[in-house]
């Protein structure tokens, strides 16, 4: 069964990691929360939780299909973790693909070379996104590449069927 990671940390926006996450298993993916350690219980924006399955420093590029990055200001805090950061490099390198929703791209501009990439994200981080080299575009999917990203919640379901298009 093909593993697809979805990344975990305070303050995450919920729909954005719950809604890929059952569509990735309606899809009959392998889907593990993985945070900077395991069995933590991280707390998300509007105050639901998410317990991570694997700690980053603990899996390989190797074993997975893809990552998803859910926004809300836990990708602030997803990039302070240099295993969470790697294991992010690793999937770019072996142009896996990086989904990446609202404030997710902040991990991206952290583990990708966005030179030249074509990408969104939420308005707010738009400035960060063009000085890591990204040209920043407003639509509700963009895909580059290997390179899923949308806007905001909104987006969702654009951006699920494109993570699962990438995919087969």
């Amino acid at each position: 069964m093909k593993k697809i990671a979805i990344l975990v940390a305070d303050i995450f926006e919920e729909n954005e990691l719950y809604y890929p996450y059952y569509r990735l298993l309606e899809e009959g993916y392998d889907v593990h929360l993985v945070g900077a350690k395991q069995n933590e219980t991280y707390k998300g924006k509007h105050g639901n939780h998410a317990k991570s399955s694997i700690a980053a420093r603990d899996i390989s590029a190797d074993d997975y299909e893809a990552v998803v990055i859910p926004g809300g200001y836990s990708p602030d805090y997803m990039r302070r973790d240099k295993a969470t950061v790697q294991f992010v490099k690793d999937m770019f390198k072996q142009d896996k693909p990086i989904a990446s929703i609202c404030h997710g791209p902040w991990m991206m501009a952290s583990a990708c070379d966005l030179k030249g990439r074509t990408i969104t994200g939420a308005p707010s981080i738009k400035d960060d996104l063009e000085n890591a080299g990204a040209i920043y575009v407003d639509r509700e999917v963009v895909v580059d590449g290997t390179l899923i990203t949308s806007r905001n919640p909104g987006d969702l379901p654009a951006f699920a069927k494109a993570i699962i298009k990438a995919l087969k």
